[in-house]
């Protein structure tokens, strides 16, 4: 790998690494749907004029539609899942979770568009997912201190599951789409879906400097700059080797919200952890057991999404 490739695959890491962060510090002041709204309107303010200068407003007209509906699956719905979670669960923990993205991917290539894993990736999937499990029965409560933890982890299994679905949903009606008109039309299509959730939500107190900070920063880094990084790379090293950056984003995660947050990190987390990390790296083909291997590829050749 390349200096500036390895550069910038870091950088993205370390981007979306901080978007748990910057989530937490924005949703305890604006509430979940506004935090998650502001982040994906103020990204397409700054994606719109790059759209405008690669002159890509043509493709974007011509694909409206399924691009506005993989900004829902990709961006809207799971940044306020997201945006909920961290709000009662750590950011480390949220960081770990959101590496089951490719397991999804997976799982919903295989049922939705008849891409059949091989033997060493279907042993990943199973993996990846007793590693979820086991994860989930640890840390998730419907009791407790915080009665809402379980359903944080819930919220995000669900939205590394619709990640999943926008992955397939972009390799099967937007193939060959323009990387920009992608990334600036969804992020159009998430400030759509939460608009109206955002306005019932207003919060009644302006909130403070840091919070407008964060949300600043979580627009315009960890969105904004981040999808153009991850389509860059995309390109520079394809999608395959791209979305391993799914495995590096949890120890960036859960480095920050250990130093800045002081989260305690649990044993479990990073046993359970591992053992997700294990599991997505045989289920997206990184890592290969010779003996369980046969015929099948899966997403080989995908567009694969890991935004968080």
């Amino acid at each position: 790998m390349k200096t500036s490739v390895a550069m910038d695959f870091v950088l993205l890491a370390a981007l979306w690494g901080a978007s748990f962060l910057l989530m937490k510090m924005g949703a305890a002041e604006f509430g979940p749907f506004v935090t998650a709204f502001l982040r994906v309107f103020l990204a397409s303010l700054f994606l719109l004029p790059l759209l405008l200068w690669q002159q890509q407003i043509p493709a974007l007209r011509a694909k409206l539609g399924p691009i506005l509906m993989v900004g829902v699956l990709n961006s809207g719905l799971p940044f306020a899942l997201y945006c909920f979670a961290v709000l009662h669960i750590n950011t480390g923990l949220s960081a770990i979770l959101n590496a089951t993205v490719p397991l999804w991917g997976a799982l919903v290539a295989w049922v939705w568009l008849r891409d059949r894993p091989n033997g060493s990736r279907i042993m990943g999937l199973m993996i990846g997912f007793v590693g979820v499990a086991a994860l989930a029965w640890d840390k998730a409560s419907f009791s407790g201190a915080d009665p809402l933890s379980g359903l944080a982890v819930l919220a995000c299994l669900t939205a590394t599951l619709l990640y999943g679905i926008a992955a397939s949903f972009t390799k099967k009606y937007l193939d060959g789409t323009p990387a920009m008109a992608n990334a600036a039309g969804s992020q159009i299509g998430g400030s759509l879906v939460l608009l109206l959730p955002a306005l019932m939500t207003v919060p009644a107190k302006m909130p403070s400097f840091n919070a407008w900070t964060a949300i600043i920063l979580l627009a315009f880094f960890c969105t904004a700059m981040a999808y153009i990084l991850f389509f860059r790379l995309i390109t520079r090293m394809g999608p395959a080797r791209t979305v391993t950056v799914t495995f590096l984003i949890p120890v960036f995660g859960v480095a920050y919200g250990s130093v800045l947050l002081d989260e305690a990190l649990s044993l479990s987390m990073l046993v359970f952890g591992a053992v997700i990390v294990l599991g997505t790296a045989l289920a997206t083909g990184v890592l290969r057991v010779p003996w369980a291997a046969s015929s099948g590829t899966l997403h080989k050749n995908s567009k694969q999404r890991t935004p968080h």
